[in-house]
């Protein structure tokens, strides 16, 4: 199934298998889990999150520092 990440830092698609995790997902596209917050109809995911179909997410990079 075809999972397309989007947002200001990322913009890429991938292919994964049916019941793959978000955090599967986002590693699979080379996206650090720990540097992102990943939502679907303005609601957050958790990297638990098992996807089943074709999803566009938005990928929000989160930032820290000081």
């Amino acid at each position: 199934m075809e999972i397309t990440f989007s947002g200001r830092d990322h913009n890429c698609t991938i292919e994964v298998e049916p019941n793959s995790t978000l955090r599967q997902a986002l590693v699979h596209a080379k996206i650090l889990p720990s540097t992102v917050i990943v939502s679907y109809d303005e609601k957050i995911l958790p990297h638990s999150t098992v996807l089943n179909s074709d999803v566009n997410l938005l990928v929000t990079t989160v930032s820290s520092g000081g």
